[in-house]
């Protein structure tokens, strides 16, 4: 019987995931000078924060109830997909 390979995956997720967290960071910074700058736009742009963060939340949360994540490791690459597309749109969209 051969051992799995699971612990082969670890180390790009964590690299996908350092680099997930600084483009967020990236964003966060783009985000709080549109918030300074006040005006109709910081607040579709509060809303918009708020709103992304829930339909994230809820597509991770049907995507791990719905069994499509085998693994610790599958889900661990599934949160990194579904959070990862919104923070590239959102550093597109914010000029960063």
């Amino acid at each position: 019987m051969t051992r799995p390979t699971t612990t082969a995956e670890w180390p790009s997720l964590m690299f996908d995931a350092s680099r997930l967290w600084a483009e967020a960071a990236v964003v966060l910074g783009l985000r709080s000078w549109r918030l300074m700058a006040g005006g109709r736009a910081a607040e579709r742009e509060l809303e918009r924060m708020f709103s992304e963060k829930l339909a994230a939340g809820f597509e991770l949360a049907g995507a791990l109830a719905g069994a499509r994540a085998t693994s610790p490791e599958a889900a661990a690459r599934k949160a990194l997909g579904i959070y990862g597309k919104r923070v590239r749109g959102n550093r597109r969209r914010l000029g960063g």
